[in-house]
């Protein structure tokens, strides 16, 4: 996929949009769906992935700070990091998977064991207030976010996990730290923490480089 990867990010930066770019060059090269997937995660133009990595924050930033979090966002991608499934370094210097599970997704054993590495390296971050928010319309969102609220009461984090019906909009307008890799986010935002980034490193995990 090394050709494909090297002509969508040619095409995008001469000013070809995304969507087009890697449907061409996809087409071009006969990816599978997986494939264009990945393509479509990883590759960033070079403008907006500088612009994006100029926003990252390392996990001793958050202290003092009120933060959001991006619930489904980094769960999912926490998962993926622990449980062994593919993650990429995408050219904007965020790590994304690749199992495209979002409305489909739901709580397992897997999730408890990610929540509890988020909020074990949120609580020796030591963040002012954190919020959590999770999508309303996601099947039993309610239930997981008072999972979420009792296991911050555990660590003694301050804030509050919800659900929420517009929670991308309530990110871009948050005016805090935000903990997601979603692009649309990041690109409205001022500053962002990539929290499975830095649960890869601790837990050894090597992310793929395209």
């Amino acid at each position: 996929m090394g050709k494909a990867l090297e002509e969508a990010r040619y095409l995008l930066d001469r000013g070809y949009p995304k969507d087009s770019a890697v449907g061409f060059v996809s087409n071009h090269h006969r990816l599978a769906e997986k494939e264009r997937f990945i393509l479509m995660r990883v590759v960033v133009r070079s403008d907006l992935a500088w612009a994006r990595r100029s926003k990252l924050l390392d996990l001793e930033d958050l202290r003092g700070q009120s933060i959001s979090i991006d619930g489904y966002n980094v769960i999912i991608t926490t998962e993926s990091v622990i449980g062994g499934y593919p993650v990429y370094l995408c050219d904007d210097g965020l790590l994304r998977d690749s199992r495209g599970i979002f409305r489909g997704f739901k709580a397992s054993p897997l999730t408890a064991i990610a929540l509890n590495w988020i909020l074990d390296l949120l609580a020796s971050a030591g963040p002012a207030r954190t919020e959590v928010l999770l999508d309303q319309q996601m099947s039993r969102s309610g239930e997981l976010a008072e999972m979420v609220r009792g296991m911050m009461a555990e660590r003694q984090l301050c804030g509050v996990a919800r659900t929420a019906r517009n929670v991308d909009h309530l990110l871009k307008t948050a005016k805090r730290i935000i903990l997601t890799s979603d692009g649309n986010v990041i690109d409205s935002v001022d500053y962002i923490m990539d929290l499975p980034a830095e649960i890869g490193r601790r837990s050894g995990m090597k992310p793929l480089i395209l």
